[in-house]
């Protein structure tokens, strides 16, 4: 599916995503990200069942109002202590399936919001 955002500027947005990708400003990404308005990172995280608090410390240090976390195909809950960090930062979170999280994600960013998407691809 294609995604347009009547404008953005010079910030990454979602402008596609399909079974295993995502494209951010028409760059297709198969493994799994963090994505902020400014910058996109590679998520050195394995997936879902490995996910740690420190990895939730690490985005609680970016200084966001929100984070996306896109849990792949279906949307799967971590254990609150997990997400811990971020209730500590006030940082809020949202958890989605991925695709839900490219279009909230847009949606935001055409806010001005500090948000981040943290996407798990399996």
């Amino acid at each position: 599916m294609k995604l347009q955002l009547s404008s953005a500027g010079a910030l990454n947005v979602f402008t596609g995503y399909g079974e295993g990708y995502v494209l951010v400003n028409n760059v297709r990404h198969e493994r799994n990200l963090l994505v902020l308005p400014e910058r996109v990172i590679p998520w050195d995280v394995a997936g879902f069942e490995s996910l740690r608090e420190e990895d939730f410390s690490e985005l609680a240090a970016m200084r966001l109002e929100i984070v996306l976390l896109g849990t792949g195909a279906k949307q799967r809950f971590p254990e609150p202590r997990l997400t811990r960090p971020l209730a500590q930062a006030r940082v809020g979170i949202e958890v989605m399936d991925l695709m839900a999280a490219c279009r909230t994600y847009n949606i935001l960013v055409s806010e001005s919001r500090l948000v981040a998407a943290a996407l798990l691809f399996a």
